[in-house]
């Protein structure tokens, strides 16, 4: 297995989700585009988790804090949070005076990077998803309907990419050259990453999100058709989106 292998597969992936996004797209293409973008962003992150068991140096542990904007920014760090623990990494929330909502992701470098990927794609068809929807006459808040939604939708997207990610790794061959099957290898990683975050922030506390609205099942199925607090460093208190 060489790098290029997985850096070409990743710019199939690239290309995938370019036309999921693109205007005039149909929610049926968009699954379709999706569903194989998910796939083989599956294949390429555990292709560069064996390659990294062999060559260490091709694949480190690494992190980055990521700015949310708003409008929806605690939802859309929902989204952020769901797809980067199906990815294999592990995220804070961090408080911040500015608008909108900071979060410091966790993840060795390709994982990271497969997370900030899908994540962008996605965030540009989850709003497109809620402009098609519309608000129901029936629905008491609008605001309430499209928060819903999205929480929806954000839900059945990580589910997706979550069994995506297992689906790759009951098939993946062991690594090459060491003979470690993948299931340990992949356990291995999401360890380090769990103690790299846990060295950043080691009080946490669980965050819950809650929704009053009743978009929430119309969010789920666009999400399927899309297919696919803790202490901050020098002392401040953050929260843990892993879900």
């Amino acid at each position: 297995m060489t790098v290029n292998a997985p850096e070409a597969l990743l710019g199939r992936v690239r290309k995938l989700l370019a036309k999921a996004e693109a205007d005039g797209v149909t929610p049926a293409e968009a699954e379709a585009l999706t569903a194989k973008a998910a796939e083989l962003m599956a294949r390429y992150g555990i292709d560069r988790a064996l390659l990294a068991a062999a060559e260490p140096r091709t694949d480190r542990p690494a992190n980055r804090i990521i700015d949310v904007a708003n409008p929806w920014s605690q939802v859309k760090a929902q989204l952020l949070g769901g797809l980067a623990t199906a990815l294999r990494c592990s995220c804070v929330q961090l408080p911040t005076r500015s608008p909108g909502t900071r979060v410091h992701v966790f993840g060795y470098a390709s994982d990271l990077e497969r997370t900030e990927i899908l994540y962008t794609s996605l965030l540009i068809q989850m709003a497109h998803g809620l402009l098609a929807a519309g608000v129901p006459a029936m629905a008491g808040s609008a605001r309430a309907y499209r928060r819903s939604w999205l929480l929806g939708y954000t839900s059945a997207v990580t589910a997706r990419v979550r069994a995506a990610e297992e689906r790759a790794a009951a098939t993946a061959p062991q690594a090459a050259g060491t003979g470690t099957p993948t299931a340990l290898v992949l356990a291995d990683r999401a360890t380090v990453i769990q103690q790299e975050c846990a060295r950043a922030y080691p009080v946490t506390r669980r965050m819950r999100v809650t929704y009053t609205g009743t978009g929430y099942r119309d969010g789920y199925d666009e999400g399927q058709r899309a297919d696919v607090g803790t202490t901050r460093v020098g002392g401040t208190r953050g929260r843990a989106l892993t879900r």
